[in-house]
């Protein structure tokens, strides 16, 4: 059958018709360099700073370095099978995060992908790594306590919702078992807490979050790791990563406590990519924005006023340091940006004395203000007695004849000291805690012997529960000590321990 030439040309012509050409602009480069987690590309001439930039086999980087004739991109993955001539594009984002409930209960690394085998994240929103920090006129006063559990430091160092404390001390302090009780004593609060991991060993974060899981805790946790095996680009993110996540809750009107374990790692980390990036070095060979690097992280922790939802987010850094030196350079920096630390002593530690906190130079710059009324009132003697009695115990060990007044003062402190012990994993509640501080600062333990302090107190709560729940109560509801529960209270203690010392009499 011969073709029919107008059909032919009105189908060209349809076809002409529906054709169009679509023409996708897209910025390559080239990369010139890589290793050690870091690649030079050249041609990304529009790149942004801290954009994303796409590799093969789906890899990302991130900018870093903007130079005249090339850009320095940290790799977020695994560096090796990058090569040197490889075409790099440009994505048009920023490094951000899933946030939101859906990351609840979840193990993710750096970039917000799953670590725990739970499946996908279904996230509907994000949140860029690298956020804004609440300006001076949309906080308020750091008025609430987040309540760690920890006798010591609820008691002397209080820290609040908003609040930055940094717990610093050498290796094996016990600085992530503060950590640890802190999240286990969240438990049926509103308080969500967010733990980082940064270079630490893969087999240690393991056993935290078997911890975490045993204790019921991961229902309100998230947990960020960077293990010490991943590039150095990853490790440096980590701690936004986290802040990031925690930032959600901030801005939706809920509490949330990040713990950035540990900063001395991140900040080596950031070392490496520096010195790589050819960045000049400074002090101890760190690059002059180190104290930056920290600056704008802890300072997105705040409190927010009421009219913007009165959020919270509290940072909590740890920084490692070497034989007890606080002035090497990390360690001063952060103390300088933080409102407080928690200082760990190894002496202390090795003699027993856990959590091994020195009270000396341990310090809350917030105070009592982050206190409840109750603890305000019976732990404002605490921290004198603790501090005369180590003045009192230098003297004493030149073994010099003491006046009455003295061993008072040295009697009151062991005791006080000894209540101050605490095991792991053993949160104390905050009425317990007013009232075994109220036992030691008013001297019913001072004519007990000391190797029966643990017993008594662990006796003396049960027999409050039993014989005495409305002080509890009272305390626990009202956050405060009032007059007719104090007599309660005295009254109590008196008959608590006129059984237990009948008990103490030998047989």
């Amino acid at each position: 059958m011969p073709l029919n030439p107008e059909e032919v040309s009105s189908i060209i012509q349809k076809e002409i018709e529906k054709y169009e050409t679509k023409l996708k602009m897209e910025s390559v480069g080239t990369v010139l360099q890589v290793g050690d987690g870091i690649a030079r590309i050249w041609g990304l001439d529009d790149a942004m700073m801290s954009e994303l930039v796409k590799f093969p086999n789906d890899v990302t980087g991130m900018i870093l370095n903007l130079e005249e004739d090339n850009v320095g991109v940290a790799i977020l993955g695994p560096y090796d099978e990058i090569k040197e001539g490889d075409r790099v594009s440009l994505t048009g984002r920023i490094a951000s995060v899933p946030v939101g409930d859906v990351m609840v209960g979840r193990v993710v690394n750096a970039l917000g992908q799953p670590l725990d085998g739970k499946g996908p994240i279904a996230a509907k929103m994000y949140r860029p790594i690298e956020g804004k920090a609440p300006n001076v006129v949309q906080r308020r006063p750091v008025s609430e306590p987040v309540q760690t559990g920890l006798k010591a430091i609820d008691s002397m160092i209080p820290i609040g919702r908003g609040q930055r404390e940094l717990i610093i001390g050498d290796r094996q302090t016990g600085k992530t078992a503060l950590i640890i009780d802190t999240i286990l004593n969240q438990k049926n609060t509103d308080l969500y807490c967010i733990y980082v991991a940064i270079g630490q060993k893969a087999s240690t974060v393991a056993q935290l979050i078997k911890v975490l899981e045993e204790h019921q805790a991961m229902e309100y946790t998230t947990v960020v790791v960077a293990t010490a095996t991943e590039p150095a680009p990853l490790q440096y993110i980590a701690p936004y990563a986290g802040c990031a996540i925690g930032e959600e809750f901030l801005y939706n009107g809920k509490h949330v406590v990040v713990f950035y374990d540990d900063l001395t790692k991140h900040a080596q980390a950031y070392r490496q990519m520096s010195l790589l990036l050819r960045r000049p070095p400074g002090r101890e060979a760190f690059p002059g924005d180190i104290f930056y690097l920290h600056s704008r992280l802890l300072e997105r922790a705040a409190k927010l006023k009421d009219d913007l939802g009165g959020g919270s987010l509290t940072a909590i850094p740890v920084v490692e340091i070497q034989a007890g030196d606080v002035t090497a350079y990390i360690p001063t920096n952060v103390i300088s940006i933080t409102d407080g630390q928690i200082y760990l002593e190894t002496d202390l530690f090795y003699a027993g004395v856990r959590p091994a906190i020195n009270v000396g130079i341990s310090v809350s710059r917030v105070g009592g203000k982050a206190q409840v009324k109750a603890m305000r009132k019976v732990a404002g003697r605490i921290r004198l007695d603790l501090a005369q009695y180590r003045e009192l115990a230098a003297f004493a060990q030149f073994g010099t004849e003491l006046d009455e007044s003295t061993k008072t003062y040295l009697i009151r402190g062991e005791k006080t000291v000894e209540v101050l012990k605490q095991g792991q994993y053993v949160p104390v509640s905050l009425e317990r805690q007013v009232m075994i501080i109220y036992v030691a600062t008013h001297g019913y333990l001072d004519d007990l012997p000391l190797d029966s302090v643990k017993k008594f107190e662990d006796e003396f709560y049960l027999f409050m529960e039993k014989n005495y729940p409305d002080v509890g109560h009272a305390i626990s509801t009202t956050k405060d000590l009032e007059q007719n529960t104090e007599s309660k209270l005295n009254q109590a203690i008196n008959k608590f321990k006129e059984e237990f010392k009948d008990r103490l009499k030998p047989e």
